[in-house]
């Protein structure tokens, strides 16, 4: 490992230690670089999300080492339960070479902190309560050299230097902001909200999912823009949600956190979804999709996770494409550091945003023409009602809405799903 010429200096700076950042830092630490990982709270720490790892997301856990044994915490799934239009389909994850045949639960104010833990044993320098402000630009060339942040409870200025950022920061990515990447208007927006209820549903092998959300409180029942889920954590536990996109009239006219009230309302009693049996608050977070947020490098900031609009807009999922663009980035950067001029690894540093488009070019402008259809509800209630009852059908869809195929020598499904992704615009 490269040795730190002080405690505030580094080869790379990783501001954020949720998935995307952590495991940034985990492997640019396995390479051999000295990393700072900035995380403006304290682990444990509570975040929203479905808390539900499909296999793309169990493949990167593997990557980084983590016991994810039952014996350790996590509980496994099978594959998606869909319920819409009057139909009820289990269908079990696919049989793939590329990603196991199975997904995970686990609650994020946990998971979170194995990560960053992970990366830590993998020698990254975590600091913990680290409230990262502004960038600390060269006047010269322009380029990030390093960050200034208010570090513990006494809130201590200190400037952190490195000739490489990687902005993890999240949704609201103030870092990328300073630097002038603003959010393209362009790109689909979701919303999700949650909360968990105590309920004898809690050791569900499957996660559910409920293509239909309808809004039953007024003198008509209305058909909203969204799914609603419901994924068993295994502790006594289900954790009970909903995703809406901004595509629909209804986004920002509605209050979501109630909607998930009279959705939860609405379930059978004995399933517990009940005021009383309510274990914390409704939370809400922004589902930044498709690439919200470019470029993914300039002046040596690179953006991974939410910071760079990844998650996928089929199915809402965050967390795996976090992972792997913590992965890819960490890959360029230690590609990068290796070579033997500023203008070397300047040619380098490029080739992030290439990759990322590359490998999810395609797949992102299919699922934002996926997006605006199922921004009608109608289109949607047409979809479940028709779609549930063809099992094959919906076995291509859940392929095509998990991203899951075999790159080479999948199956007919596969083959078709690669090759739409492949003559589809990277944008």
């Amino acid at each position: 490992m490269t040795e730190p010429l002080s405690d505030n200096t580094a080869d790379v700076i990783v501001v954020g230690a949720g998935p995307a950042g952590s495991t940034t830092a985990y492997h640019l630490a396995r390479s051999g670089l000295d990393v700072l990982l900035l995380e403006k709270t304290e682990f444990p720490r509570e975040k929203v999300c479905g808390d539900g790892l499909t296999p793309r997301a169990v493949k990167q856990l593997v990557s980084m080492g983590i016991d994810i044994s039952e014996e350790a915490g996590w509980l496994r799934n099978k594959g998606l339960r869909i319920i819409g239009g009057g139909v009820r389909l289990q269908l079990d994850w696919p049989d793939l070479a590329s990603f196991p045949d199975y997904g995970l639960v686990r609650k994020r104010d946990d998971f979170d902190e194995q990560l960053a833990r992970q990366a830590q044993k993998a020698g990254a320098r975590l600091y913990e309560r680290c409230n990262v402000g502004a960038p600390v630009i060269d006047d010269r060339t322009g380029r990030i050299t390093g960050v200034k942040a208010k570090l513990g409870e006494e809130k201590r200025e200190v400037t952190f230097h490195a000739p490489l950022v990687v902005a993890a920061d999240g949704n609201s990515t103030r870092l990328s902001l300073a630097m002038g990447l603003h959010r393209r208007e362009d790109r689909p927006m979701g919303v999700a909200v949650r909360t968990y209820f105590t309920s004898p549903r809690h050791d569900d092998d499957y996660l559910e999912s409920w293509l239909e959300l309808w809004d039953r409180r007024g003198p008509q029942d209305r058909l909203l823009p969204g799914y609603g889920w419901i994924f068993g954590m295994g502790d006594g536990t289900s954790n009970v949600g909903l995703g809406v996109l901004n595509t629909s009239d209804s986004f920002k006219e509605l209050d979501w956190r109630e909607v998930l009230k009279a959705w939860c309302a609405s379930m059978p009693e004995d399933w517990g979804y009940t005021p009383d049996n309510m274990t914390g608050p409704i939370r809400g977070a922004a589902l930044p999709m498709a690439f919200n947020r470019q470029p993914h490098y300039t002046r040596g900031l690179l953006l991974v996770g939410d910071a760079g609009g990844l998650v996928n807009p089929f199915n809402g999922e965050g967390i795996a494409y976090a992972m792997e663009s913590g992965q890819i980035a960490a890959d360029v950067i230690v590609q990068a550091h290796a070579r033997a001029t500023p203008a070397q690894r300047e040619i380098a540093l490029q080739r992030y945003p290439r990759v990322l488009k590359d490998t999810y070019g395609g797949y992102y402008t299919l699922g934002r023409a996926f997006v605006k259809l199922i921004g009608n509800p109608k289109v949607m209630q047409i979809a479940a009602q028709r779609g549930l009852t063809h099992p094959l059908l919906m076995k291509f869809t859940l392929k095509l809405l998990a991203n899951l195929t075999d790159p080479t020598g999948g199956d007919a499904m596969d083959r078709i799903i690669n090759g739409l992704t492949k003559v589809a615009p990277k944008a």
